[in-house]
């Protein structure tokens, strides 16, 4: 059972996340909060598998929720999936930033949005399709979160790190990595778990930027 919580300052859409959630099989929503304080307060009590997060609200926005709930520190940890109308690049990069492990428009389909719970819950990262290449880009030329440089990574990361790394980077989850790779899912799981400390990163999709922005990969040009 996927245990979710659903945070957003307009009733409507907490009404509208909450029976989409609540209507699904495997998923259970274990609180709705209004603000970003009672979001962080809930969260800390429940412990959710996946917390749903608006970012503008009132008193401390999701951003902040997420900073300390995605925390290398944070005790307890808990993923966070944004769901804004917001497509901003402020707010894209200052969620990723914060180390949240989606990012979802919240005119997304529905069968989109369970679709991100789920593999937000399975520890694989998502983000709007939309905003990919934009944030990618931007990234690379704009921002600078992490601490290590592509060339301390390669004297840090072993050969089947990098190997992994590539994959990531190219959308894979942790089943296609390992049926790409001949391995076991657990062996995947333990190699990524070692990856993200070593970079300087604590998600999946601050790995798959940071990727991008020390041109591991190339980044994706605006025709392609």
């Amino acid at each position: 059972m996927i245990r979710v919580l659903i945070a957003d300052d307009q009733p409507l859409v907490r009404a509208g996340l909450a029976a989409l959630m609540r209507a699904e099989p495997g998923i259970e929503v274990v609180g709705v909060a209004a603000d970003g304080a009672e979001a962080l307060a809930m969260a800390l009590d429940t412990v959710p598998d996946v917390a749903c997060l608006d970012i503008r609200m009132p008193g401390r926005n999701g951003i902040e929720v997420a900073r300390e709930l995605c925390a290398p520190d944070a005790d307890p940890q808990v993923p966070v999936l944004v769901l804004t109308t917001f497509d901003l690049d402020d707010y894209v990069f200052g969620a990723l930033e914060a180390g949240v492990s989606g990012f979802l428009l919240k005119d997304s389909e529905p069968d989109d949005i369970i679709h991100a719970v789920r593999q937000v819950a399975a520890g694989h990262g998502t983000i709007d399709q939309t905003l990919t290449r934009r944030v990618l880009r931007e990234f690379v030329h704009r921002r600078r979160f992490q601490p290590v440089t592509g060339r301390r990574a390669e004297e840090l990361l072993t050969p089947r790190e990098h190997e992994i790394l590539l994959l990531l980077a190219q959308g894979m989850s942790n089943d296609d990595i390992a049926h790409t790779l001949v391995v076991e899912l657990s062996t995947v799981k333990s190699h990524l778990a070692r990856i993200l400390p070593k970079l300087g990163v604590t998600s999946r999709l601050q790995a798959v930027v940071w990727a991008y922005q020390n041109h591991v990969v190339a980044v994706p040009s605006p025709s392609s």
